[in-house]
């Protein structure tokens, strides 16, 4: 009976699922937190506090300790050796910096000696910058200038220059520290650092996670000349390739085999992204299927009919790791927002939902901005939101307006900025803590016209690194392991109710808002 094992190495853990593709199951799950687990690296959320001008990284030791604490656990559950398949995800953007004793040291790995022993000699940075990190403005503003502004930085790379982004991070290394720079051979993503161990060998970086760089041209899929210059000297030979996300990328290292039993010849297939992994896990992986996840942040993420950048610079352009490609758009005021409009009128989510369904489609053109603070999409800087409708629900006298002016706001915002992914869909996949709420999901499904599913499913990522696995080495139907996997909870679909023009003016009044 096929297994399969997908990990997810994130922000706040390292996690794993084995699922049998026989049995339609799920055979083991397991995760390691780090604060909790490694105490030791004093990152109690996964990153080191206390970074100096918005710099925020990680030890990447302690993620290779908690790749070894991690497969210990699986062990005691499962019989490693029936796996036959193996994939993976990273918390995307986040960069590690290797010498050049990194290729000999995982071609010889002993099991005889903990992984940490064995590479932690092969940094030459000690520590790896990721996703949190906001010290790259400066870095930022130079690689756009040399490649001719913002909008020729996302036209190439689908995304204008992040500071986040692991492009503009390893500029400032270079300038920081140019020995550091140097002295490294080689620089890696968390996903394809992590990939690397498991094959005990250097492995490529997919394009899913290798969008999230601003170094990869999202038309030849290939590192952009013009983007690797602006960034440091000589970058492209400290680069692995770039691979498609159904590349085999190797097989597991006699290491793994030999201290977890698992079996020789193992295939694993190319790590990638966790936001591409996602993608896959919540059943999305194909045009006409959107996910919107619920959040601190609200996010919205679905494959791509063809590629094309966002003119305004608001959204991304991933590689979806099950062919072509995939956009992903952030929303700061997402629950804080909800949450801030309901605390105004001292409700309870009890009453904000009540308020919701008391009032009708289209708020009787009753219209919010629903800013609480600065967007990013678009970006404007904005303290409080802004009203247009009647006297009183300028005033702020109509709670139950108020509160559906705020819901309707978010996603006539979100539908307008992600016009540019030119998408048609079928069914908005809906995630994170807001997604329970009925009255939200119906506001969804009446403003994007589409049926809205919530999925029973939990630990998206690991899950899509298992089905990239099971799709690529057995050449399984990835929407026949979907429709496995990626179950919507039993009576948790919501049809669109309001007419389809119901919120055509509202669009034009709120974009004449801002």
């Amino acid at each position: 009976m096929p297994q399969v094992l997908g990990l997810d190495a994130s922000t706040q853990s390292c996690s794993a699922i084995i699922i049998d593709t026989d049995l339609a199951s799920v055979v083991a799950e397991a995760s390691i937190n780090f604060g909790e687990c490694l105490p030791q690296y004093k990152a109690p959320s996964g990153f080191i506090p206390g970074g100096a001008d918005g710099e925020v990284s990680s030890d990447p030791r302690m993620w290779i300790d908690a790749l070894e604490l991690l497969l210990e656990k699986l062990k005691d559950q499962c019989d490693l050796s029936k796996i036959q398949a193996i994939s993976g995800a990273g918390q995307q953007h986040g960069s590690v910096y290797l010498n050049d004793n990194w290729e000999d040291t995982l071609g010889a790995l002993s099991a005889t000696k903990s992984l940490t022993e064995q590479i932690e000699k092969c940094f030459s940075k000690d520590t790896s910058p990721i996703w949190m990190d906001t010290s790259t403005s400066e870095e930022c503003l130079e690689i756009a200038a040399a490649t001719g502004g913002d909008a020729a930085v996302c036209a190439k790379s689908g995304s204008i220059a992040i500071e986040r982004f692991t492009g503009p991070q390893i500029r400032r290394f270079y300038k920081n520290d140019p020995d550091g720079y140097a002295q490294t051979a080689r620089i890696h993503l968390v996903s394809s650092f992590i990939c690397s161990l498991l094959c005990g060998s250097d492995v490529p970086i997919d394009t899913g996670d290798g969008a999230g760089m601003n170094l990869l041209n999202i038309q030849t899929w290939d590192w952009d000349p013009d983007l690797l210059r602006a960034t440091a000297p000589e970058l492209g030979k400290r680069l692995p390739k770039v691979v498609s996300g159904n590349t085999k990328a190797g097989e597991i290292s006699q290491y793994f085999v030999q201290k977890y039993g698992f079996s020789t010849g193992t295939p694993i297939t190319v790590f990638t992204g966790d936001n591409p992994s996602s993608l896959v896990g919540m059943g999305a992986s194909k045009a006409g299927k959107l996910v919107i996840s619920l959040g601190t942040s609200d996010t919205f993420f679905a494959a791509m009919p063809e590629v094309v950048a966002d003119p305004q610079g608001c959204g991304h352009v991933f590689g979806n790791p099950s062919a072509g490609s995939m956009s992903l758009q952030c929303f700061v005021n997402g629950s804080l927002a909800r949450e801030a409009v309901k605390d105004k009128f001292s409700y309870d989510w009890d009453q904000f939902t009540t308020a919701i369904d008391q009032t009708p489609a289209g708020n009787d053109g009753n219209i919010m901005v629903p800013f609480f603070r600065p967007e990013i999409s678009p970006p404007i800087d904005l303290d409080a939101p802004i009203l247009k409708g009647n006297e009183s629900f300028e005033a702020w006298n109509e709670a139950d307006a108020a509160i559906r002016a705020c819901v309707e706001g978010q996603f006539i915002n979100m539908k307008l900025r992600t016009n540019w992914m030119q998408l048609q869909p079928e069914v908005i996949y809906l995630t994170g803590g807001a997604s329970k709420n009925d009255a939200i999901a119906q506001v969804v499904a009446d403003v994007f016209q589409a049926q809205v599913q919530r999925l029973a499913v939990s630990g998206s990522v690991a899950l899509g690194a298992a089905l990239r696995a099971a799709y690529n080495t057995f050449s399984l139907p990835l929407n026949q392991l979907e429709a496995i996997f990626c179950q919507p909870e039993t009576g948790s679909t919501v049809q669109p109710k309001a007419a389809i023009d119901t919120y055509i003016e509202a669009e034009q009044i709120f974009s004449d808002l801002l």
